[in-house]
This record gives structure tokens, sequence and C-alpha cells, in this order.
């Protein structure tokens, strides 16, 4: 499945051969007959390096707009019509979302020849992110606090909306396993319904491995989270996800995109992940340094509070949240990379490195320093 003549950002920060075909022109001809705002002219002006789908800038006498293409085992009409309609809901609530564009039948997510493609528009700012890695922190504490705000912006929006849990566990973030009372037991059972998933575990000591790295932050946490509400949340709020103000002295966010890990979560899973994604330098580990960026961190928690109150309890439990918030999302990335790309190594990184390396790495000494000025904040 790897094409080797598009290269995308790969797990270690390298450039690898993409799992998926890039779009080209063949893909361009069958949208133009499905958009007609498209016009004729159009042709791929950049091409995504993130690897999980195709993606690509179309550009056109008309303007420009953001193509993007989705294997059917990955995401079906069905799977993307639940994140447009939350798009659409933020967009409605004043929140500023792309636009997701509509073909000649009305329809968001055509299907074709066994892909699922989207357009959106272009959103308004600076795309100041664009080629770094997924996992590159963010730089600037006043850029944070403009981020919080952002997100609690969101989150005001989204509490008026009410859908159901996604279709699917591929590469979305939930947080079923966090608010198990025994998130063993509750993976166990869903493995028939998983089968890359299980696949892969089958060859793990998963039960040991998860009890020894992850558990010993779940004691207590799924009593705690009952009071937090479900809330449909971004779940992916990382700075690479906004666009910036250009004209603008302080930094601020002009647009929100890529929603294709939202879920129904909750408020501080959406807040814990936005810390997880923008306050370590995870690929840094490598290189024994202070990963933590706790002023990144802090600032992202003083923004929001701007808008939306956090309490101090609430606050307590933020903090001992975030060492497990990417408990459900890595076995996710997991089933993706064994069942659907078959790709054992990447499965490995997912699994040891992502997995357990993450939630082992809040035991150390610059893991406990986050976690600690994150308690003190309360």
């Amino acid at each position: 499945m790897t094409h080797t003549a598009h290269l995308v950002q790969g797990l270690d920060n390298d450039a690898v051969a993409a799992d998926w075909p890039a779009i080209d022109a063949r893909d361009v001809a069958w949208l133009r007959g499905r958009y007609p705002q498209l016009g004729t002219d159009v042709g791929v002006a950049w091409h995504s390096p993130r690897p999980l789908s195709a993606a690509a800038l179309l550009e056109s006498s008309r303007g420009r707009v953001f193509a993007k293409r989705h294997h059917h085992s990955v995401r079906d009409a069905a799977s993307l019509g639940e994140e447009h309609r939350f798009i659409a809901h933020l967009a409605a609530a004043g929140v500023p979302v792309v636009q997701v564009l509509r073909d000649a039948d009305g329809a968001t997510a055509p299907e074709h020849n066994g892909w699922t493609y989207e357009l959106h528009s272009v959103g308004e700012g600076q795309d100041l992110y664009r080629d770094a890695p997924s996992w590159t922190p963010l730089a600037d504490p006043v850029a944070a606090r403009e981020a919080g705000r952002m997100l609690a912006t969101l989150h005001q929006a989204s509490a008026s909306y009410h859908a159901p849990q996604r279709s699917t566990h591929l590469l979305v973030a939930r947080d079923d396993l966090i608010r198990a009372a025994d998130p063993l037991a509750m993976l166990q059972a869903d493995l028939d319904q998983r089968p890359g998933l299980a696949a892969y575990l089958a060859r793990q000591h998963w039960q040991d491995e998860l009890q020894r790295a992850v558990l010993p932050w779940h004691a207590g946490l799924a009593g705690r989270l009952h009071a937090e509400p479900r809330l449909w949340a971004h779940n992916d709020w990382h700075v690479s996800n906004l666009l910036w103000r250009a004209d603008s002295e302080a930094p601020q966010v002009q647009t929100v995109f890529d929603f294709g890990l939202a879920s129904p979560t909750s408020a501080l899973f959406d807040l814990a992940t936005a810390i997880e994604r923008n306050a370590i330098a995870w690929l840094a580990l490598e290189q024994q340094t202070d990963a933590a960026r706790i002023a990144i961190a802090l600032a992202l928690v003083e923004g929001y509070r701007q808008v939306l109150p956090v309490s101090a309890a609430r606050v307590q439990l933020l903090a001992d949240l975030l060492p497990i918030v990417h408990l459900d999302f890595a076995l996710s990335e997991v089933e993706y990379f064994n069942g659907i790309t078959a790709s054992p190594t990447n499965a490995d990184v997912a699994y040891h490195t992502f997995l357990l390396g993450h939630a082992l790495w809040f035991k150390g000494r610059h893991g406990q320093a986050l976690l600690q000025a994150l308690h003190a904040a309360a």
C-alpha cells in the first residue's frame, strides 16, 4: 500500500513514503464533475505532508479549496458526515471554522472507487505551523493563551450540540476507556469488533503492560469523571490546526480546522489533549532533554479560564487526566497501522512509544514537574 513517489511525515519526524497515493489529475477531473464551483481549469498547488490521508490545495481561476481523500476503510460518507455536522453547528454559532463544500447533489462526502472525498474552503489566516511535525510544541505563551481562549469559545458553542458517539474507533479520539471503571475489561470486550487491534494485541502482553504503565494513572479517575458532562470536542487542538491573523499585533486565532478526531468526550479531555499536543516536545525525548513546556501548559489553561470558569477541583482533575488522555487514540492508531495500512513497525511505535512510553514519561522528573505545576495552578 506504500506509494514511494509521495513523501509524508513519518512517526520519527522523518520523510517516508506515503501510505496513500497523492491527489492527482484523475481525482481533480472527477471532483470537477461533482463540484461545479471548482470551474474547469483546476490544478494541484500543494500536497499535504500529513500521513493519515491524502490532502492537497486545489487552485483554479475561482480561487483555492482544500481537498481531502480518505480510503473507505477509514472514513465513509456516514462517518465523515458526523464531523461535517459538528462543523456546521460550530459555524452557525459563530466559531471561525472552515466551510465544508457541497457537491452538485448536496453531499459533503461523495464516494468514488473506494475513496471518500471532502472539500473545504481555505481558511483565513496564516498557517504558521504548516510544515511542522504533529508533535511540535507551541513556542509562544502569548499564542498559547489565545489558543486556550479559542478552545473555550469552541466549547461554549459545542455545549448545545448533541449527537451520538462516532460510528468508528479508527483515528478518533475517544475517552470511553478512561471513563470506564475497568478499562481492561472494556477493551477485551471491544476486540471482537476491532480485528486489526485484536490481532496486534494478541502478540503483546497487553494486560500486564497496560497495568504497569497506564492503569496506575487511572486509579480513582473514572469516578471523578462522572461529573464531567459529555461534550463534542475537537480532540486534536494542536497549533498546526489553527490559522492566525496576520494583521494583528498580538497572536489571534482566525480559523480552526481539522475535525477528524472529533467526538463526544469532555471539555477537560479536550483541554488536556491541547496540553499534551502543544506543551510537551515528544520528539525531543530521545535527546533526554526536558520536553515539558510548563509556561505553554499554564498559558493554555489561563486563556481557557478567561472565557470559561474551571474550578480548582477541575484543574486538579485536568492534571490527573493528562498522563492517560491519549489512551483511546493511541489504540486507534495501533488499529489503523496494523489493520488498515499493514505497517507493524508503525503499530509498534503507536503502542510502545506513544501508548506506553508517554504514560511512563509522566512518572519521570520532567513529567512530574509539569503535573505539579498544573496542580499548583488550581
